[in-house]
């Protein structure tokens, strides 16, 4: 059945670290995992693989649809249906399906009126029409059990039941004990085919909630909307996954439901499950009851291109809060042949605290209270490299910013030491082999690797690729996106008062 976990984990750090070489041509342990793979005539995929030990298995799906795939109108559609998903089925969640059917035509069409009287300003008509909708939900309540997904699943021993929307896809996850694997199954297959949104209107105030604790009244969350679509003019990636204050106030159920029997089809799903099963029972079950899921409809192709841009861009932010700095750079998708440098670089700048920009920000100049840096908001689509820094009083954004550059630039002329290579190695290294402790986390790596790249083992190979970046690599990379037309620069400002 292959290595035990702490000698895979030993192989795989080795590998990363260079104390043992990984001939061009031969694979990685990584990707010698005994991975059983399968492929429902509805185009779900299926990746399963055995771990002895304790009797527990984790399930992640991952779905290859997120906010790139929505349009102005629309947007949080897919957030909004993350939440929606454990609502529930037709025999699931519900006393009477069919009472609650004719509810929501009911409330459905209030809410088309409502949109319409929104349109032409007539507030008086939408109080009424929001407080029918209310009192019609409150009616449709009566049927509902409420949590009873959830609740099955408790019973059973799940952990950790939750779910994640990013720009480029949406995830499920959960563990269970081993000799309850066919139970999520059962539930699984139900719930891909014959999702209920009740409660709609109740859980899309509980989405625009969240929109104004996160967003709306968070200075954090409003310098990185204001530096996300300052930074891109035309691609979706400039949109908030979370959905405009406006779109979710209009989304209809219709909408939701729409989008959710097009894209969610199991030719978009990746189903990961990792645990101490017989891979061969888990294929049968699938087969048994993920086969009769619909295939839905691929994904709408994200056809928007981010102009080249020409000129550096800046926003400013007007809150009062303390300061924060956001830069970013553009930078290609993830499957660029300069990912694994830029992924490098990003450690050798932030990656704790001997990091370059620690080093001199925090520890050194003391100007920044901390700084970070990340790549995204996405890994499908041309990327952002991003630092985010707050400085400490009395220092400004401005001193922080020129001290980041100053040592970008330092870092372009030199070059990174061999001894930081080798940190930042061990660090990736390190990194790894966590992920692969845990049953969930490699059950992670294993669905997005596949919904990416097409391929489970290209996560593995990646870090081959991590391994051979070269300090040169580094520097070409940083002097080719580090510059100054390239660039997009939010800042946090504090309101002034009057005198």
């Amino acid at each position: 059945m292959g290595p035990r976990l702490p000698v895979l984990a030993g192989l795989l750090a080795a590998v990363v670290l260079g104390t043992i070489s990984a001939p061009a041509q031969e694979s990685t342990p990584g990707e010698r995992l005994p991975v059983r793979e399968h492929t429902l005539a509805n185009g779900l995929r299926l990746l399963v693989l055995h771990r002895p030990g304790a009797p527990t298995v984790s399930f992640v799906v991952e779905y290859g649809v997120g906010g790139v795939h929505e349009r102005l109108g629309t947007t949080g559609t897919a957030h909004l249906l993350e939440h929606l998903f454990f609502k529930g089925t037709r025999s699931i969640g519900t006393r009477d399906a069919a009472a609650e059917e004719v509810l929501f035509r009911r409330m459905d069409a209030a809410h088309d009126t409502l949109v319409r009287a929104r349109a032409r300003s007539d507030w008086d008509e939408v109080h009424r029409l929001d407080v029918r909708i209310a009192a019609l939900e409150d009616s449709a309540r009566v049927h509902v059990e409420a949590n009873e997904y959830d609740r099955i699943l408790t019973k059973a021993g799940a952990r950790g039941l939750n779910a994640m929307t990013a720009s480029d896809a949406t995830t499920y996850y959960v563990e269970l004990p081993s000799n309850r694997a066919e139970l999520w199954f059962v539930l699984e297959g139900d719930r891909m085919a014959n999702p209920v949104f009740r409660e709609f209107y109740a859980e899309r105030d509980v989405v625009m909630e969240e929109r104004r604790m996160r967003v709306e009244t968070s200075p954090g969350g409003l310098l990185y909307e204001a530096h996300m679509a300052a930074a891109y003019n035309v691609h979706p990636y400039g949109v908030p996954v979370v959905g405009t204050m406006s779109d979710l106030e209009n989304l209809s159920r219709r909408d939701v439901v729409d989008h959710y029997r097009r894209y969610y089809g199991a030719r978009n799903a990746v189903v990961g499950v990792v645990g101490n099963v017989d891979p061969e029972r888990i294929v049968a079950w699938a087969e048994k009851y993920l086969a009769g899921v619909p295939a839905g409809e691929e994904p709408p192709p994200v056809l928007a291109r981010e102009p080249a841009q020409r000129g550096e861009r800046r926003v400013e932010v007007v809150w009062d809060a303390e300061p924060s700095l956001r830069i970013g750079w553009h930078i290609p998708d993830a499957r660029h042949p300069d990912a694994p440098a830029l992924s490098i670089l990003t450690n050798l700048l932030t990656g704790g605290r001997t990091a370059r920009l620690h080093r001199r920000l925090v520890l050194a100049d003391r100007i920044a209270a901390g700084v970070t840096s990340s790549l995204g908001p996405g890994e499908r689509f041309p990327q952002l490299f991003q630092i985010d820094a707050s400085p400490l009083a009395p220092h400004t954004a401005a001193e922080v910013e020129a001290a980041v550059y100053a040592e970008i630039e330092r870092l372009v002329a030199e070059g990174p030491a061999p001894e930081e290579m080798e940190r930042v190695r061990n660090q990736i290294a390190a990194g790894n082999v966590r992920r692969l402790q845990s049953n969930l986390g490699l059950a992670f790596q294993l669905v997005e690797s596949e919904s990416l790249f097409g391929d489970w083992r290209e996560t593995f190979r990646m870090s081959e690729r991590l391994r051979s970046v070269t300090s040169e690599d580094v520097k070409r990379v940083a002097s080719r996106y580090f510059t100054s037309e390239n660039r997009t620069v939010a800042t946090l400002v504090r309101a002034k008062t009057g005198s």
